[in-house]
């Protein structure tokens, strides 16, 4: 066989591995959060903010119940705020 093939094969096959390895690490980090609704301040959710929104940013009030921002898994119904403490599902208001 050809050495540039062999050559081509095995960077191609590097490459695949070190996406894939990328891949599961992301998935890892991913699963140690947790949506954490009723937390975040005006403008800084990373996500679900209601009707009429487009998603992350869009929160108009600062502790809004229905933005959530993304916290480390376990954490979210232990953090303060002047409305109470994070909710793991929307909150009313």
């Amino acid at each position: 066989m050809n050495r540039s093939y062999v050559a081509a094969a095995l960077a191609l096959a590097a490459l695949c591995s070190g996406a894939a390895r990328a891949a599961e690490e992301e998935s890892s980090a991913a699963k140690s959060m947790e949506k954490c609704y009723g937390v975040a301040l005006a403008g800084k959710n990373d996500c679900a903010a209601g009707a009429g929104t487009s998603c992350a940013g869009t929160s108009k009030t600062d502790y809004q119940g229905n933005a959530w921002k993304l916290v480390p898994a376990g954490t979210c119904v232990n953090i303060k705020t002047p409305h109470g403490v994070g909710s793991l599902e929307p909150k009313a208001g």
